[in-house]
């Protein structure tokens, strides 16, 4: 029997030649993630567990994102924590305020994760790598602290899902409406702990940033992990960003899927997430006219460059609408100065926009955009749980850069072709 990319990435760094859907094994880790939440608990697992050093200073990577620059007095201290642990130990690659970003575009913006690696994180969008052919998963503070020590963790290897894509997306309609296409049609458990494994000729057409976009929400249906061949569009993206050898890892053609999903993306049209699962999906021209008062266009789902292009595109020349508040968050510094040097800032400025460095912030309903009872906002952004960005009564809708831009503008859900 055949192994899928996912089962061979976990073969390889476990030393086997083979390994099959439910088989408990050891892999050795290419490299592990924290950021200013999850660190400091790890830390101090790390610490009571006795353990003195970490497997390999440059392996490591701690990105502070998420409450930064820091909010708070609380905030503050997790920083500190996670400062002092990585000073200690003289991790290579430790981002402050001023050289950070969200982790999830940053890392990847640095070559620092490969096609064939094998990574965790202690945040569960750290699937997001699997845009690049790699195997990454989000875990605990806990398990992070482990295997910053022993540079190894457990897996039980998943089983996959194939998703099959063929055509091309057409206008307005980006790696956003693909993948709440996908949740909407297989649900938020659909892939429980499975491998959300993307093939067909339709991935030639996505560009690196678009499965990016798709990689990070794979956990918003359940999965363990979501992962794209390593093609020209890969190789591409990769080229001058590491130095580090790779290998790719294609699925045998003899691999088993537990279920296969064919999506054409010639017939997707934008699409929105309502309240309050990313499951619960409909087409733009469906909800029209729903009031909004925010709107976020950032996160590590959708704060890359051609995030920001687009939803530049669509306020040219135009303002947000009265009453509208838009906030708009480059993902890394070098998006944000991407952005100074395209003139897109004064885009987003003089269309009425509110600028942030880069941060997780108002996704988590951590800052720069909390709501209270009663707002509504349309987001970027993975989730929108009850709660998720401020009161509980509020309420975020999931959609894409031109969506959300073009819905800053109209002052309730619209498409760009509406203004």
């Amino acid at each position: 029997m055949g192994m899928t990319m996912t089962q061979k990435i976990l073969a390889a760094h476990a030393g086997l030649d083979h390994v099959e859907p439910g088989q408990l094994i050891e892999a050795r880790l290419d490299s592990v993630l924290g950021n200013d939440v999850t660190t400091p608990v790890a830390v101090d697992v790390f610490e009571n567990a006795g353990f003195t050093r970490v497997f390999d200073p440059e392996r490591i990577y701690i990105v502070l994102d998420h409450y930064t620059p820091c909010k708070d007095i609380a905030s503050a201290r997790l920083c500190k924590r996670a400062r002092d642990f990585a000073r200690a130990h003289h991790i290579t690659h430790f981002y402050d305020t001023g050289s950070a970003g969200i982790e999830h575009a940053l890392l990847p913006e640095k070559g620092l994760v490969l096609p064939g690696d094998c990574m965790i994180g202690a945040d569960s969008h750290t699937c997001t790598y699997g845009a690049l052919g790699a195997f990454s998963t989000g875990v605990g503070s806990t398990d992070m602290a482990g295997s910053m020590a022993s540079g190894t963790c457990w897996f039980r290897v998943p089983s996959a899902i194939r998703v099959h894509l063929k055509g091309k997306p057409g206008k307005d309609v980006s790696g956003k409406d693909v993948i709440l296409h996908l949740i909407g049609t297989i649900g938020v458990d659909g892939a429980l702990y499975r491998s959300l494994e993307f093939s067909g000729p339709g991935v030639a057409s996505l560009s690196m940033d678009d499965r990016l976009t798709i990689s990070n929400m794979a956990i918003e249906a359940g999965a363990k992990n979501g992962i794209f061949p390593v093609d020209e569009v890969t190789r591409a993206y990769l080229e001058n960003r590491s130095a580090r050898a790779w290998t790719a890892c294609d699925a045998d053609p003899d691999a088993v899927y537990e279920q296969v999903v064919e999506i054409d993306l010639d017939t997707l049209e934008p699409t929105v997430s309502l309240p309050h699962l990313p499951s619960n999906t409909r087409p733009v021209r469906e909800v029209r006219g729903l009031k909004i008062d925010q709107a976020v266009i950032g996160s590590c789902t959708n704060g890359r460059i051609s995030d920001m292009r687009s939803a530049a595109a669509v306020f040219r020349g135009r303002r947000v609408a009265p009453g509208v508040r838009c906030i708009v968050i480059p993902a890394t510094q070098e998006v944000y100065l991407q952005c100074i040097h395209e003139g897109l800032m004064d885009i987003f400025i003089q269309a009425g926009c509110a600028v942030s460095t880069p941060t997780c912030g108002p996704c988590l309903g951590g800052h720069m955009g909390c709501m209270c009872e009663g707002e509504r906002a349309v987001s970027t952004t993975n989730r929108n749980f009850v709660g998720r960005m401020g009161a509980k009564s509020s309420e975020v809708i999931l959609a894409s850069p031109a969506v959300a831009a073009a819905s800053a503008v109209q002052g309730a859900i619209a498409l760009p072709s509406d203004l």
